[in-house]
């Protein structure tokens, strides 16, 4: 016999209602069964008591998925229980299971390191094959690789005796001051799930997306205010809790950004989350994970948050400072162009996994719509080289009308000094940021490699940006891999715009430090466009200092030459890009499986045909300046 307790710790409203999805049920009646429940101060326990020889039915956060059957299938809304959840499996001492969605995994599946698999294990790593035919074979790891390895499997966390994530940092000599190192970051678990994947170890990404899928709706709130529905965590954690009865159960504790310094939520959260599940089914031809009813319910939570209307009249996101990579004040508030690669990204991806009936028809139009609008807004308003910065240059003020040249009234005394030298003849590159009187002309070294990753710059925009870094490979490479960006605030231009950031110093941290994470992405660009010379070229210079360096969180100087100041050790993130940048540079043809080409299709939509208010003139028809094909 098994039991699952399940802990609510919450206040609710009577006749709040719970949502049990059973073990491969094909409907979704006869998945869906509701316990009315009513109002407690205590906690809630939930005993289940299977008598079968099965394993026990999967239990998910009912609150995400009944919010998120509301939404899409129009049903009345429900306060529902969004505290901590707790699944707590007893089973027999020589075979500890746990279950997720139904499917049952093994404890001992999951080892330590790669040597402590047995030889039959060792035999099915030599050559994994995926259902597209695509063979991932294990070779000769070097040194470091191997240590690598070891470093990213100690880094492993397990809930319920099933590994879900890894940690963003796991250096002994920190355990009494963690921060909050020793969570499961979104963003920072995406190297290692690729590292894993490519590895032929897919199980700890799947948990990864389900379990971080049951923490969508967690209603964290700051000064009584909750965010969007649809909102992914930044991060979560595994506690242990105790309960009335005196007895121990572990917990997922997650973070929308109520903890976070600036108590910003992350955007990008939910878009790496949309990314990374399109590469998992790529990656392993096991499609069915992002056809499940419960997977669908999210990815389109997740979109409509993104593609709700508001105030705004730029396809791009408006979003705040720190709520992505950069997560402390830098001047990226407005537009940055990390958010709008990242949403581009994310967009295709979704397009690719939303399934299309009568009911989502209506969204596959939203999303086609707003990959084209995007998709001409970047590529004609931030794109910037010799050309773009003489046209700039020469900008008159002050205009009003649809032909205007100068659409956001950008003055031309806006153009840094350093800039004018900077930009080579044959290079160029995706600004920073764009709003009304306003370019942040900085290089932005991740928005740059996913415009080329997800096609969202044109082939001659994508093959600029890898000759810009090609030509300015001191200022962008250095030492270390990779600046991630370019200049840095100095001087009173850093205290007014940073607030006199002592972590973001000039050339440190965020404000132009180099992060060896980038690495993957860097490698997956070159790929693509034929410049796997230039991917060699960092990896070899990053291998050589990493392993006694102790692999660090980032670099500081202009250089690259120095372990940032503040910079933590053994980070999880940076092994994991490592390792899978040696991997693309193993198997490029698996780069393909992960990037995007040009879509035409996207070339040619345009909203402004198929809308009825009887404009004549389009944005697209009047733009002086032409898009680079």
């Amino acid at each position: 016999m098994t039991a699952i307790n399940l802990i609510c710790n919450c206040t609710m409203k009577p006749s709040s209602r719970f949502l049990v999805i059973g073990r491969k049920k094909s409907s979704f009646l006869s998945r869906c069964h509701h316990h009315s429940l009513t109002m407690s101060n205590k906690p809630l326990v939930l005993n289940l008591n299977h008598k079968t020889t099965h394993y026990p039915s999967c239990i998910f956060e009912f609150g995400r998925l009944m919010n998120g059957f509301q939404q899409v299938l129009r049903l009345p809304s429900w306060n529902l229980c969004h505290s901590r959840t707790c699944i707590r499996i007893r089973a027999t001492k020589t075979e500890r299971v746990s279950c997720i969605d139904g499917v049952s995994f093994k404890a001992r599946e999951f080892s330590n390191s790669v040597e402590a698999k047995g030889k039959g294990d060792e035999e099915d790593l030599k050559e994994k094959k995926n259902c597209d035919g695509l063979k991932i074979c294990d070779e000769e790891e070097t040194d470091v690789e191997k240590e690598a390895w070891k470093l990213l499997q100690k880094a492993l966390v397990t809930y319920c005796d099933t590994p879900v994530g890894t940690v963003a940092a796991n250096n002994d000599a920190d355990k009494d001051s963690p921060l909050n190192y020793d969570q499961v970051f979104i963003r920072d678990f995406v190297p290692s799930a690729l590292a894993f994947l490519l590895k032929g170890e897919k199980e700890i990404v799947k948990n990864f997306l389900l379990h971080t899928l049951q923490l969508q709706s967690w209603e964290k709130t700051v000064d009584c205010y909750s965010p969007g529905q649809g909102l992914m965590p930044a991060s979560f954690k595994v506690k242990t809790m105790e309960f009335d009865d005196e007895k121990t159960g572990e917990v997922l504790d997650p973070d929308f950004g109520e903890s976070a310094i600036g108590r910003v939520a992350p955007v990008d959260s939910g878009l790496w989350w949309i990314i990374l599940l399109r590469a998992y089914g790529k990656l392993t031809g096991d499609y069915t994970l992002q056809e499940k009813l419960e997977v669908q319910t999210g990815l389109q939570m997740i979109l409509n948050l993104c593609l709700s209307d508001g105030f705004d009249m730029f396809p791009s996101l408006l979003v705040t400072d720190g709520s992505c990579m950069i997560d402390r004040r830098m001047g990226i508030h407005g537009h940055p162009l990390e958010i709008q690669a990242l949403f581009y990204s994310a967009l295709r991806s979704a397009r690719e996994m939303v399934i299309i009936n009568d009911e989502h028809s209506n969204l596959i139009g939203e999303i086609n719509n707003r990959l084209s609008a995007l998709s001409f807004h970047i590529r004609e308003y931030y794109w910037l080289d010799m050309r773009k910065v003489n046209e700039i240059y020469r900008y008159k003020t002050e205009e009003y009308s649809l032909d205007a040249t100068n659409k956001f009234n950008i003055y031309p005394d806006q153009i840094p000094m350093w800039l004018m030298d900077w930009v080579p003849e044959e290079g160029g590159y995706l600004i920073g940021n764009l709003q009304p009187a306003h370019m942040d002309f900085r290089f932005f070294m991740l928005g740059n490699l996913w415009a080329i990753v997800s096609s969202l710059g044109t082939p001659k925009q994508n093959k600029s940006i890898l000759n810009l870094v090609e030509s300015k490979w001191d200022d962008l490479v250095g030492e270390m891999p990779l600046k991630i960006c370019y200049p840095a605030l100095e001087h009173e231009e850093w205290r007014l715009i940073t607030g006199s950031d002592p972590k973001n110093t000039p050339w440190s941290y965020h404000n132009g430090g180099s992060w060896p994470t980038l690495m993957w992405q860097f490698t997956l660009a070159c790929i693509k466009m034929g410049r796997t010379d230039l991917a060699e070229k960092a990896v070899g210079l990053a291998e050589k200092r990493l392993p006694f360096d102790s692999w660090p969180e980032y670099y500081d100087t202009k250089t690259g030459r120095f372990i940032g100041k503040q910079a933590r050790l053994y980070q999880t993130w940076t092994l994991a890009g490592f390792l899978a940048s040696k991997m693309l540079l193993k198997h490029p043809e698996v780069a393909s499986l992960l990037c995007w080409d040009e879509d035409l299709d996207i070339l040619e939509t345009c909203v402004c045909v198929l809308n009825k208010s009887g404009r004549t003139k389009c944005s697209r028809d009047v733009a002086k300046s032409h898009i680079l094909v």
